[in-house]
């Protein structure tokens, strides 16, 4: 295990950082334990593997992730993302698959802060007239 393929993902407040060796046995190492144990919801671990599978090359690499920040769905999130950069850097080809299903762009939506003033992002203190 010497070569591998790097991508960074990022979303909401989560970065993971991806490295996927080639000739692997299709283990997904996620802060040292399988995805399947750090994510123990189904949704989530279909969310991982979804680049995986529209590449058609689900079992033939060993991925490595560190990810930090946020909650677990947006670790999800930005794992998948990283998995999609690094399997571009492995094959450009496979971009238009991902690109159509909206795995390449980076989902850019975050909370909006809280106003002073306001009792919220966009809600405001209740007002009254008389």
């Amino acid at each position: 295990m010497s070569e591998f393929y790097y991508g960074t993902g990022r979303r909401k407040a989560s970065v993971a950082r991806t490295r996927m060796y080639e000739n692997g046995t299709g283990q997904i190492t996620i802060n040292g334990r399988p995805y399947d144990e750090y994510f123990p919801r189904a949704t989530l671990q279909m969310i991982i593997r979804q680049p995986l599978n529209l590449t058609k090359t689900i079992g033939k690499f060993d991925i490595k992730v560190n990810v930090a920040g946020g909650g677990i769905a947006g670790q999800a999130q930005a794992v998948r993302h990283g998995i999609t950069r690094a399997l571009l850097e492995f094959d450009g080809d496979t971009r238009p698959v991902l690109k159509k299903a909206g795995l390449v762009t980076r989902d850019a939506r975050v909370k909006e802060r809280k106003k002073y003033g306001q009792r919220g992002a966009r809600a405001r203190f209740q007002y009254s007239k008389r």
